[in-house]
């Protein structure tokens, strides 16, 4: 496979004041890169070179940690990249929506729960909206860069939405308070992305 950096489908100083434009380009420059860079170099010259990374998440216990840290952290940050967008509506609606309603009751109990999910991972890690095979949405959180496609996960299914609460993330803005960081996030939400997502096959 050809790995490369994706290129962020906005500027960096795009989702200011929510997210500053330093943080977006040490991110994405530095933290993103180094994840790709040391991903290629856990697999080169393994069969893993010609594996479709999601294909590598099934069988990941399998593989050394080198792959699991870094591939994680290379399809992670790819997926909150789109997660992401300037001037967003603060809701979804359609199927998305009904959906969340579903299984959420009200959309603030969903954005209260994937908050908390955010605010209580210990340490490094993610929080996740994901879609098992059922149908069911689920919110979820992962330690340092495992996925919900990782068969180390507590919880798998298809990731439609996550927040990376690796202090880099956050820290040069709002230093250690992680829950302003969350309440920001809502603001920038690209929920049709989600939407896209959520209607795809699990």
């Amino acid at each position: 496979m050809n790995y490369k950096l994706p290129e962020l489908p906005y500027a960096y100083d795009a989702l200011e004041p929510y997210i500053d434009e330093e943080t977006m380009k040490i991110h994405h420059q530095k933290h993103h890169q180094a994840y790709l860079d040391k991903f290629v170099k856990a697999i080169k010259n393994t069969e893993m070179e010609k594996m479709e990374i999601e294909d590598i998440f099934e069988n990941i216990s399998k593989y050394p940690d080198a792959v699991k840290n870094n591939g994680g952290g290379f399809y992670n940050h790819n997926l909150f990249w789109k997660n992401l967008a300037p001037d967003q509506q603060e809701k979804p609606d359609g199927e998305l929506f009904d959906a969340i309603i579903k299984y959420f009751g009200t959309f603030e109990n969903f954005k209260e729960d994937f908050s908390n999910a955010a605010a209580t991972r210990f340490g490094s890690g993610w929080a996740w909206l994901i879609k098992k095979r059922n149908g069911e949405l689920v919110i979820t959180s992962t330690p340092n860069q495992v996925n919900p496609l990782m068969n180390v996960s507590e919880i798998n299914g298809n990731p439609l939405l996550c927040l990376d609460v690796w202090e880099h993330a956050y820290y040069l803005k709002y230093r250690n308070k992680r829950p302003e960081y969350i309440e920001a996030f809502w603001h920038v939400v690209n929920w049709k992305e989600v939407a896209n997502r959520y209607k795809m096959k699990v």
